[in-house]
């Protein structure tokens, strides 16, 4: 029964990054109706310039460092995603290009992303970059269960972004700009809305939520951040899916739900040979498409309306 709730631990930990990443997808969405797929080059970039800063512009231990590295990683994030919005996504919706060809286009966005972030960790002369974070390789026993600090800053940190998150859709006139934009962006216009303006904003926050994910999939028990760490927010996918891609509330539920699904059946790895070896990798597209066989629209997703 330990083993169950260690997984368990590992699992809500995991998930919360992958709510941070999949809250990215389901905002995108929300405000520019665009699914990008460029999300996980945008996490590599600025996962690689946390990296960059903390060993060219503030080298050393301190924890002041980090946090400074963090910042640049941030600014570069957004400054990498407004630039897409504006250039790339703006431009094609202008041209009334369709939906898919706006996907597909991001997928070559987040290619040449990835690209180059494993021309910098190549160049860097290791194959894992370490950002010295502040809260090291150490654990926890907590109620019998070893937790990794990593873990519990995940958790943590994951937990009082979400929430900051959800208060700022519910509270702040950006948020209800938002909210209402989602809903119906014509009427939102006429309202006075600004559309390209909460775009924009969707599109830097997606950014930061990326990034910090970045730093939690590269911590420990990771080994360290590398040119595949950007792959890891299609992960994240299946987490904005399951829960709806229109749903913020539907991405945490997801995030967690596939966290958990991911650490349970690694570790019970050894019962589930018959599975195939390391069939955790692919368990949160199985769970995502057991999902949608039953509901299309993710478990809290918006049903389209269409009158016959």
């Amino acid at each position: 029964m330990t083993r169950f709730f260690q997984f368990l631990a590992d699992g809500i930990s995991t998930g919360a990054v992958y709510a941070l990443i999949a809250l990215g997808y389901v905002i995108i969405f929300k405000a520019s109706e665009v699914v990008t797929f460029a999300h996980g080059g945008v996490l590599a970039i600025g996962g690689y310039a946390i990296w960059y800063a903390r060993h060219h512009w503030f080298d050393g231990d301190g924890q002041a460092n980090f946090w400074m590295a963090v910042v640049v990683g941030l600014l570069v994030a957004v400054t990498i995603s407004l630039l897409v919005e504006r250039l790339f996504i703006r431009k094609m919706q202008s041209m009334s290009a369709s939906i898919i060809g706006i996907c597909i286009m991001t997928l070559g966005l987040d290619v040449i992303l990835e690209t180059y972030t494993n021309y910098g960790v190549s160049k860097s002369g290791t194959e894992l970059l370490d950002f010295g974070n502040p809260w090291g390789i150490g654990a926890q026993t907590i109620f019998g269960m070893r937790i990794g600090d990593a873990r519990i800053a995940a958790l943590v940190i994951g937990a009082v972004i979400i929430a900051g998150l959800f208060l700022w859709l519910k509270y702040t006139d950006w948020g209800v700009s938002m909210r209402a934009t989602a809903t119906n962006q014509e009427a939102a216009s006429l309202m006075g809305i600004r559309l390209g303006r909460v775009a924009m904003v969707a599109w830097a926050i997606a950014a930061v939520l990326a990034t910090i994910a970045s730093i939690f999939l590269s911590a420990a028990p990771a080994p360290g951040f590398d040119g595949g760490t950007g792959k890891l927010a299609f992960k994240a996918f299946p987490a904005a899916i399951l829960g709806g891609l229109d749903s913020p509330g539907g991405a945490l539920v997801g995030g967690l739900t596939i966290g958990i699904a991911e650490a349970m059946t690694k570790g019970y790895q050894s019962n589930l040979t018959f599975l195939g070896a390391g069939f955790h990798a692919v368990v949160p597209y199985v769970v995502m498409l057991l999902v949608l066989v039953v509901k299309p629209t993710g478990l809290f997703g918006s049903k389209s309306v269409a009158r016959a």
